[in-house]
């Protein structure tokens, strides 16, 4: 069974409660149990982490290099600014999915650049929730 690993970054762990206008009402729990049940439609072993620190992040994907077919990462805030975190994906040889729930691209001026999207296999914005999803499809067909 092919493992992928979904990393969150910070403030995703208040998904239900922070700006629901933009991110929904699903607690990130509920959305959390709706991966790891989309995942296995796929075959995949999907672990889940989400975490408030860069360090932490970094460190689990440093760790995928040798546990992971593929990565689908939700950085928050992190993905427009961590040169530290794009360094950490491009030194794996898995790929990885950079997703956001929100349109960036239809947001604050700074939301408009993933510094990540760069040395990731690709990108997926806009659709809530069903960004994870999407990133499983696609990388269904990538590993």
């Amino acid at each position: 069974m092919k493992k992928v690993l979904v990393l969150q970054g910070p403030n995703l762990n208040m998904i239900g409660i922070r700006e629901k206008s933009i991110y929904g009402e699903e607690s990130s729990e509920d959305i959390r149990k709706q991966i790891l049940l989309e995942g296995e439609k796929y075959g995949f072993n999907c672990e889940i982490f989400q975490s408030n620190w860069e360090g932490a992040l970094i460190d689990k994907i440093h760790e995928s290099r040798k546990n992971f077919n593929g990565i689908i990462i939700n950085a928050g805030a992190l993905a427009h600014y961590s040169l530290s975190l794009r360094d950490a994906i491009s030194c794996i040889k898995i790929p990885c999915i950079d997703v956001h729930m929100s349109n960036i691209y239809a947001r604050d001026e700074f939301r408009k650049k993933s510094l990540i999207a760069e040395v990731c296999a690709g990108q997926i914005v806009g659709f809530g929730k069903n960004v994870y999803f999407l990133a499983l499809a696609a990388l269904y067909e990538l590993i």
